[in-house]
This record gives C-alpha cells, structure tokens and sequence, in this order.
C-alpha cells in the first residue's frame, strides 16, 4: 500500500511542478486562455488525449464493459466516428483562432447565442467535471480505505484541480497532459496482458462470460447502442475543449497533425480500457467491485496485478482522472472570463485583473462541480447527461457555422434552448410521469437532438439570411 500511495503522492507533486513552472510564462490573457497560441502537435496530441479519456471512459465505459463486455464500445465509437470529420475541421478551427465557442457563436450569430452557449457550456462541463470527482475520490478510498472515505476524496481531489487548473491555465493543462498521457498509455498496455494471463488466458475469458459480450450489439438493442454512440460522437464533434485547443495550437498544420495522433492514441487507449474492465470480470465477478463496477480498472490495479505495474496503473488512472477535470474545468471558467465578464462587464480589464478574475472563476466552478459530485450516484448517467445537452444543444449549431451559410442567428438560438431545454428537463419525474413509457423509457438524444435540429433548419429557413459578413468568416473565399 505504501508503493500506490508514494505513485499517487510523484504524481502529484510531478503536476504541481509543471504547473509551477508554466507559471511563469502567463502574463496576458492570451498566455492563460490559449497558451499563447504555440503548442506544436506533439503537445496537442496528448493534451487532446488526455482531455478525452477520463471518468467518461475509465469509470463510466468500464462499468458498462462488465456489464455488457465489448458492446461498451459504441460509446467509445462514437467518439471515433467524431474523430474523422474533425480532421477536417481542425485547421479551419486554427484558422478562425477565437478563444471560446461563444465567440465563435457570436462571431457566426449573435449575442443570444453566445450567452445561451455559456449557460450550456456550464450545465454540460461541470457535470462532467463532478464525476471526474467522484473517480478520483473512489481512487483515494480504496488506496487509504481507513483513512479516506469516498466523499473526503471528493474534497481532496476537488483541491487538487482547482490548485493546478488556476496557477498557469491551458499552458499548465496542456504540458501536463504531456507527462499524463504517455504514463497512461505505458501503464494500461502493460496491464491488459499481464491481467489476461492472471485470468487464465483468452480461451478463458471467452468460456466464463456470455457470448453476448463478445458480439457487435451485445445484449443491446440498435437504438440502445445508438443511445450511447450519437451523444459520444455529437459531443466529440462540438466540444469546446478540443476547440479551445486547436485555438492554442501553433499553426493550421499543427492542429491537423495532431488529430491523426489523436485518432490513434484514443482508439488504442479505449479499446485497452474496455478490455481491462471485460478480463477483470472474469478475475473478480462478486465481491466489493461487483456492487460498484465502475471501480473496476482502478480495483484491478489494488488486487489483480505485480505491486509495481498494479501502482503504475492506478497512478495513471488517478493522473487522467485529474487531467480531464483540469480540462473541464477550466473550459467553462473561461468562458465566465472571457464571454461575460470581458465581454459585458469589464471590456477594459487588465490582463492582471483578467487573470485574477480567471482564478477565482475556477475555484467557483470547482466549488459548483463538488456539489454534483457529492448528489451523483451512477458516473455512466451523469456522462450520457453532460454529453446530451452539449451535442443537442451545441454541436449542431457549430457544424452549422462551419459548413451552413443559411444558417442563421434565429435558427440557432432557437436550437441551442431547445436542445438544453428538452434535455434539462427530460429526466424530471413529472415530465417522465407524463410521457407515454414508450419515450420514458429513452435517453434524452433523440428528442433533444431532434428538437434542436427542427429549430435550427426551420427557424432558418422561415426568416430572412444571415449577414453576408458573418458568413465570410467561416467560408473564406
């Protein structure tokens, strides 16, 4: 216990030290929010790596593999898909080089759509932040079961983030993800074939478990596995945090580039994780994981593998649990900096006083995801939440701005509180008493995205054409 609780102990000190030492590259507003626009593609690769894979797949997709074995993957698919469409959009995001989506909704519609952007932004990221949280308590309890207890983790790793999220911004962000992502990637493919060999071997594992957790859809149906494949995939294709990124980044060429790695590396690490979390059902079907399975990776790290390795493991999962809350937590707070209070409230601030606002704005939302993290029961449904009301309320307003020129600022106001509105309130029990059990018995996608998506094409049509200027920005001639 001492070797997990010394990695867990490097790890931290090693991002303290990372952050500290970024710290004194900030001095203006651009240093904080973009990182000065110079990450090369080495970078972006494992900062978007990073970002990307963390409570979502670590907890919420291993907790759905020992359920439902490699059908898990749809919801890892999802993000794949998303991943090809985006190599296409990332120069063009590089290219219009804003800091946040809201200036990009702005830039493309207008006001509204920049404040209602915010407000999603801030529903969607620090609930995915809170269970982020909630990994990393889970960590903390099972590494110092008698000293720490799941909530108490809670609290300590909200610190955590909010200390190394506030000192040096997306530089400290993405340099750490530098060290977190190749920890990662060692630490889980070293893993799965040492656990596999511990379980008895392939032909074992295929023997215990149903043949359903090896087959396409599993025990899913097709509208089910479409339930966890279009949220991930929407999300994937608007996420603010991967803009952001490409926003940083030092050239179109760069931002490319990195995509490509991207696509890789997460479809390695995802599939490894899913493999992890299926191999580990076999090694542990009852007992203390099985009323909690999405601990699964992290109680194979403790109980299933050589001292070293099952530390190197934890330690990495610990390190991308704090990385992705580093992401998302800071990805709202600049747009409480730069969408509203630059924006409305103090056009002339300092980049000192910007960057003192910035801090505080993380410790608050950091606060505000706490509170999630403390009332959230299942991580997979708090994940498929978030990633709903960001790819029915945002994403397709963002495709639209890149590759529309009839839509307009109508349309895509009308869409963004649609799709926030239909997933806001689809879980509520009044609602869910009204509605036929057919639709109750549903995710909020499908209808939130369709609500979303009616708005954007109808409204736009039904009113006049955006401004010839707005457009130009996006479909350079």
């Amino acid at each position: 216990m001492n070797l997990y609780a010394a990695v867990l102990g490097a790890i931290v000190l090693t991002l303290l030290t990372v952050s500290l030492v970024q710290l004194r590259g900030v001095k203006t507003k651009a240093d904080y929010l973009v990182a000065g626009r110079s990450l090369p593609a080495f970078v972006l690769v494992f900062t978007l790596l990073s970002s990307w894979i963390g409570s979502g797949s670590l907890l919420g997709g291993a907790e759905n593999a020992y359920h439902h074995g490699f059908a898990a993957l749809w919801q890892a698919g999802g993000g794949w898909a998303g991943l090809l469409l985006i190599y296409f959009i990332a120069p063009r995001a590089r290219k219009f080089a804003q800091f946040t989506i809201p200036d990009l909704l702005e830039a493309r519609y207008n006001q509204a759509a920049r404040v209602l952007g915010v407000i999603a932004v801030l529903f969607a990221y620090t609930a995915i932040t809170s269970y982020q949280l909630t990994g990393g308590g889970d960590i903390l309890h099972l590494v110092f079961p008698t000293l720490i207890s799941a909530d108490l983790g809670k609290y300590i790793i909200a610190a955590f983030v909010i200390l190394f999220t506030a000192i040096a911004g997306m530089a400290s962000v993405a340099y750490m993800d530098v060290v977190i992502g190749m920890l990662a990637t060692i630490a889980m493919c070293l893993a799965l074939p040492v656990l596999l060999h511990s379980a008895g071997g392939w032909s074992h594992v295929t023997e215990t478990l149903p043949a359903t957790h090896f087959q396409l859809l599993g025990d899913f149906t097709l509208l089910q596995a479409l339930e966890l494949f279009l949220p991930t995939c929407l999300l994937m294709l608007g996420n603010q945090s991967m803009y952001q990124k490409f926003f940083s980044a030092k050239s179109e060429k760069d931002a490319r580039n990195a995509v490509v790695g991207w696509i890789v590396g997460t479809i390695v690490l995802e599939t490894v994780i899913v493999a992890l979390a299926v191999v580990g059902s076999v090694r542990f079907p009852t007992g203390e994981v099985a009323q909690h399975p999405r601990e699964i990776i992290a109680y194979t790290a403790l109980h299933g593998l050589p001292a070293f390795l099952g530390a190197l493991l934890m330690g990495s999962v610990f390190a991308k649990i704090i990385s992705t809350a580093n992401n998302y937590l800071f990805s709202p707070a600049t747009n409480l900096v730069n969408d509203v209070f630059v924006r409305y409230l103090s056009p002339d601030a300092s980049n000192k006083r910007i960057l003192i606002v910035s801090r505080l704005m993380v410790a608050l939302l950091g606060v505000w995801a706490l509170y999630q993290a403390l009332h959230t029961d299942s991580v997979l449904k708090k994940t498929l939440y978030a990633y709903t009301i960001y790819s029915a309320a945002l994403t397709p307003v963002i495709l639209a701005a890149f590759y529309s020129r009839r839509a307009n600022a109508a349309g895509a106001v009308s869409a963004i509180g649609a799709g926030t509105f239909v997933t806001f309130f689809w879980d509520v029990p009044f609602v869910q008493h009204h509605l036929p059990a057919v639709l109750a018995q549903r995710d909020a996608i499908f209808p939130a995205l369709l609500a979303s998506l009616l708005c954007l094409v109808i409204v736009s049509l039904a009113t006049k054409p955006p401004n010839p200027e707005q457009v130009a920005l996006f479909f350079p001639e």
